[in-house]
């Protein structure tokens, strides 16, 4: 398969109008002449760049990953790849252990047999073991210190990728240590740490942060706050929710100056009303309003997103002022490079994945490619 006409954004920065994959293998990209192919795409002149790698996302178009259900996650798969999105991590909300393996299994039974979609990496936990002085949307009813009885549950189904965790109670030290030992990477949110209680988490081995300035303490001139330290570490890789709701442009700015250009991921934490029209919906045990594309508890407090990736990227290069070229990999290599697998996915270059996202000029994914398969066309 041969794409072309296209202004493709590449791993090296390398000129390039055309790319060509086999299977679910890039063979192939430069510019010029085109090589022979039985099986052509004009793209219209259009962005070629990386498909989207969304590491926070609940639920879209009326469904959540806490259904427990196959549906809801190929529903979710759907969705994403719509909007440009070729891979995720389905995350879970703060619950009751038993419905938390539930959601964990079903990840499982979905990421084994395949969608139509997105592909499904993995899973990222958001809880339970997180403060309750900073739940924001998370239900502070089931939120609790970590248990190496749960951890050992949640360990053994061997999808976990990303887990959050306020790292401020000594308890939750030991899941630190437990998850760096199961090969899963550890983020902060959700957390009144103080910059010492973060430093010793990032000891321990945390090495992400989970929708960067929401939920975490803020910075000062002499309290730095959970903010300061993850904006200052260089082992700290930052999620942003880039809806310009969540966080201002100017935060955005500052943040990019700080993490780029391998340091900040943008999430979409879309939750289940993403898609859908204004009205109440469930989220756990407890129900949020969408109204005007904002998505809140009853009280007024934000409860996630309904960006979708390609969205995100708009607003991020206009927050930043930055070309395209510029900032592409915040929506896929770093994340790629976050999870460990950027030698597969994550940018585009001969030998990875055919992971592939068009835009058109106004940002709407018209092509999406999922590991070589066209999942979503409207070229």
């Amino acid at each position: 398969m041969l794409i072309y006409n296209a202004r493709v954004l590449t791993e090296d920065g390398a000129p390039a109008t055309w790319l060509q994959w086999q299977g679910r293998t890039i063979t192939a990209l430069g510019s010029g002449q085109p090589p022979q192919d039985p099986q052509v795409i004009n793209a219209g002149g259009h962005t070629l760049l990386a498909g989207f790698i969304d590491l926070h996302v609940h639920g879209g178009m009326g469904a959540d990953v806490m259904d427990a259900t196959p549906e809801a996650l190929h529903v979710m798969a759907t969705f994403a790849a719509q909007h440009g999105t070729t891979a995720f991590l389905p995350t879970t909300l703060t619950d009751t252990h038993e419905n938390l393996l539930k959601a964990l299994d079903n990840i499982k039974r979905v990421m084994q047999a395949g969608t139509t979609g997105a592909t499904i990496l993995g899973a990222h936990v958001e809880g339970p073991y997180l403060n309750a002085d900073k739940c924001g949307a998370q239900n502070p009813r089931h939120i609790r210190r970590y248990c190496r009885d749960e951890g050992r549950d949640i360990f053994a189904r061997e999808i976990v990728r990303l887990i959050t965790v306020a790292p401020e109670f000594p308890q939750n030290h030991a899941l630190v240590r437990d998850a760096v030992a199961a090969g899963v990477r550890v983020s902060v949110a959700h957390s009144a740490a103080t910059a010492a209680q973060l430093q010793t988490g990032i000891a321990l081995g945390i090495r992400h942060s989970t929708h960067t300035f929401n939920a975490q303490t803020p910075f000062h001139h002499r309290d730095v706050g959970i903010v300061g330290v993850v904006m200052g570490d260089d082992s700290i890789t930052a999620e942003l929710i880039s809806d310009g709701i969540h966080v201002h442009p100017l935060a955005m700015r500052a943040l990019w100056r700080c993490k780029r250009p391998h340091q900040l991921v943008l999430v979409t934490d879309a939750v289940r009303p993403t898609g859908m029209p204004d009205g109440s919906y469930s989220f756990g045990e407890r129900t949020v309003l969408l109204k005007d594309g904002v998505v809140r508890l009853p009280d007024g407090t934000l409860a996630g997103s309904t960006i979708t990736m390609a969205r995100a990227l708009e607003v991020f290069a206009h927050a930043v002022q930055e070309p395209l070229e510029a900032v592409w990999q915040t929506t896929s290599l770093n994340a790629a490079r976050a999870l460990g697998i950027d030698g597969q996915k994550g940018s585009l270059a001969v030998g990875k994945d055919a992971d592939l996202v068009l835009l058109d000029e106004v940002f709407r994914a018209v092509l999406t490619v999922v590991e070589g398969r066209i999942v979503h066309q409207v070229l």
